[in-house]
């Protein structure tokens, strides 16, 4: 916890010279000394879940007493089965290959040289998130797996939450040996703990927010390192005129419905003209509770459905609101997507493969997925073990980031006495 004697500055520079340290110290970690400590963090997360429940429990009596969304009740809540699900996704990163030191390309020159281009890590990461205290623990496996230390920002809406998750971190760090310092956590509610750590330019390498568009735009605006940006989650689901009827109703309701409070729901469907009238009332059906708002041919086709405001195509409810726009072909669709998506996760339902590969050829998007929910857009659905967040940018990073995506390179040159003419 910040002493009251420093500033934040100072705070968030100590944090950071101890991070840096630590990131040279995990440079000689082994991959057995990284999976002990991955391991026993899990152990102790699943030992101390009670402690957890009882500390997540405060966070929700202080959002409640704030008439905090349900969808963002949802996300902060933890029980012991959550908890559960917590550790285990640590411990499965410790299953995972180490991306460290793989040799990405190797190449003999003319004159002896030997080059090798080797995965490395990034250094020291700071990650910035919001109310989903599993973030914390997610973070702190994929960064210790990959080497790099990180500084972490939760949302003070979960602060007593992360406080005792990350401890059980810090603690599979020391069983394992490895500098205690490679996990640490700006523990002040303090908004400007967030402007110093996005502007400490000698200690931090790369920043990465995860939380809605207000922070990601907050961290865009201030941060002077650079930037793995998270944009909103504002997904598309089309359903093509060749779609199966059952087969998109079952896959809408769950895209939809399952979780409504992550970035992967889709929140606006796109429905061929030719089998709106068919499929329209089924998904309404089967949607239950779910709020329907359709443009003016959707809502004559279904008296449930509550007209579509032109600001609902480009908005992420999280929440149990679907908008649903009529189009009359695959051109149209594309068009559509391409114009509102937030280039996070879209999906077609189709049995025409070629509508198929149009689409996902067309949707520039991070992730694009035929004939399956668009919750599936998740590191650990992607066999990552974990993920830091789903980066919608194009640079360096795409899509989940897991192990591989928080690695840079480095060229390591052998020689024997060549001399440059």
């Amino acid at each position: 916890m910040a002493h009251p004697d420093q500033t934040i500055a100072t705070y968030i520079e100590a944090l950071g010279r101890n991070a840096k340290a630590a990131a040279r110290g995990l440079a000689l970690a082994s991959t057995n000394q990284k999976n002990a400590a991955l391991s026993a963090a899990a152990k102790c997360l699943r030992e101390r879940w009670d402690e957890i429940e009882a500390a997540n429990y405060n966070d929700l009596a202080k959002a409640k007493s704030e008439n905090r969304a349900d969808a963002f009740l949802d996300r902060l809540m933890l029980d012991k089965t959550r908890i559960e699900s917590i550790a285990d996704a640590v411990a499965a990163v410790a299953e995972l290959p180490d991306p460290v030191g793989r040799v990405l390309q190797e190449n003999r020159r003319p004159n002896g040289l030997n080059i090798k281009r080797v995965a490395t890590p990034l250094g020291v990461i700071a990650m910035v998130y919001e109310s989903r205290p599993n973030v914390g623990a997610d973070a702190s496996a994929l960064c210790l797996k990959s080497g790099n230390a990180v500084i972490l920002r939760g949302g003070s809406d979960s602060i007593n939450s992360s406080r005792v998750i990350i401890d059980c971190m810090k603690q599979g760090i020391d069983q394992a040996g490895l500098p205690a310092d490679a996990v640490q956590y700006v523990d002040t509610p303090d908004r400007s703990g967030v402007a110093a750590l996005l502007q400490c330019t000698a200690y931090v390498d790369l920043a990465i927010p995860r939380g809605g568009r207000g922070l990601v735009e907050l961290v865009r605006n201030q941060a002077k390192v650079p930037t793995l940006l998270h944009l909103d989650g504002n997904c598309y689901t089309y359903i093509h005129e060749d779609a199966d009827m059952e087969k998109a109703t079952q896959i809408v309701t769950n895209a939809k419905l399952r979780r409504t409070g992550i970035c992967s729901a889709t929140e606006s469907l796109v429905i061929d003209r030719k089998i709106a009238p068919e499929i329209l009332p089924k998904l309404a059906d089967a949607l239950g509770p779910c709020e329907i708002r359709g443009d003016g041919e959707a809502c004559s086709i279904d008296p449930r459905l509550v007209p579509a405001h032109k600001d609902d195509w480009d908005t992420e409810y999280l929440d149990e609101i679907l908008s649903v726009k009529i189009v009359s072909e695959l051109s149209e669709a594309i068009e559509f997507v391409a114009l509102h998506s937030s280039a996070h996760t879209d999906a077609i339902i189709t049995e025409n493969n070629a509508a198929a590969q149009a689409f996902l050829a067309q949707i520039d998007s991070a992730v694009v997925i035929h004939n399956a929910s668009t919750q599936f857009s998740d590191g650990g659905e992607f066999g990552m073990g974990a993920e830091i967040g789903i980066a919608t940018g194009k640079l360096h990073a795409r899509g989940p980031v897991g192990l591989e995506q928080l690695t840079s390179f480095k060229y390591i040159v052998h020689g024997n006495g060549q001399i440059r003419g």
